[in-house]
């Protein structure tokens, strides 16, 4: 896979997608869990990842590879 976001943009899917795991992590630890909960926790664990390894399938998909976007 060759990177297509910028460090910057990298770093927001990070601090996004960890808030998003911490904040339905709380939920279902003090209730019991929802699909949407579920839901939420998936997609914040998706988004550290896309944040981790550069590369976000949808931006590739939709063909908006930019050279400048990736450094």
């Amino acid at each position: 896979m060759k990177k297509n976001i910028g460090t910057i943009n990298s770093m927001v899917r990070i601090t996004g997608g960890l808030t998003l795991l911490a904040y339905s992590t709380a939920k279902m630890a003090k209730d019991r869990p929802s699909a949407t909960q579920l839901f939420v926790s998936m997609m914040g664990a998706q988004k550290v990842a896309e944040g981790i390894v550069h590369y976000c399938p949808l931006i590739d998909a939709a063909g908006l590879e930019n050279t400048k976007i990736a450094k």
